[in-house]
């Protein structure tokens, strides 16, 4: 009996010292532990973890998905661009660059002879005055007059301004008409200016266009092998 009295008066103790030992834990005991190291990935996820998983795997089916979209995008965008291009293009023919020889007019008449002579111009830094031509020539194609004025004032912004990086040479005595037409520009405001570039161009980059070696290679690319 005795040491059934014990054993029950140690239960009592025993039962009590576990219970004061579960309720005295205080909560920020709990809260004070290290976080797991998935509680840590999420916290450090970056800004485009995916919506799955914080690791951003590769192979997780979120990012799958997000790559194909922009995919996609890019494919539509480079279609469009495609499709923006001019749907013909005119061959060039060995007849029509040799005639690009014959005259200046002849070259500078030619869409193509333009541009392969404006990308000569570009190796010469001195593409700013084929620039300013064909910025004058879609000035005179303009009827609309609020499309003038602004067209007006691009261009003397762009080839006239003593402050443009693109200035084109131009004399004092054309730079006082272009001044004086500023008052009430119209499509023809450029034409002396216009001109004077076209007569340098022929004079000075045209003779050494016909004579380099791009308008050469250009013709011995579309001789046939007999005539080369």
């Amino acid at each position: 009996m005795g040491s059934e009295r014990v054993e029950m008066g140690k239960r009592p103790s025993q039962d009590a010292g576990n219970a004061t030992q579960v309720h005295s834990t205080p909560p920020k005991a709990q809260m004070s532990g290290k976080p797991n190291a998935q509680t840590l990935g999420r916290l450090n996820a970056p800004p485009n973890a995916c919506c799955f998983c914080w690791c951003c795997c590769c192979s997780c089916s979120c990012l799958t998905v997000r790559s194909g979209k922009e995919e996609k995008i890019q494919t539509t965008v480079a279609d469009e661009q495609e499709d923006a291009e001019p749907e013909q293009k005119l061959e060039l023919t060995l007849e029509e660059v040799q005639s690009w020889s014959e005259s200046f007019e002849k070259l500078i008449k030619s869409p193509e002879g333009r541009a392969h002579f404006q990308q000569f111009l570009k190796f010469e830094f001195s593409e700013d005055n084929m620039l300013f031509w064909l910025a004058c020539e879609e000035l005179k194609k303009e009827t609309n007059r609020t499309t003038v004025e602004q067209t007006v004032k691009r261009i003397y912004e762009d080839y006239v301004s003593v402050l443009s990086p693109k200035e084109v040479s131009l004399d004092s005595r054309v730079r006082e008409l272009i001044s004086s037409k500023m008052q009430d520009p119209s499509s023809c405001t450029f034409d002396e200016a216009q001109l004077q570039i076209h007569t340098l161009m022929q004079r000075d980059s045209y003779p050494r266009y016909i004579n380099s070696s791009t308008y050469t290679d250009l013709i011995k690319s579309l001789q046939q092998p007999d005539q080369s």
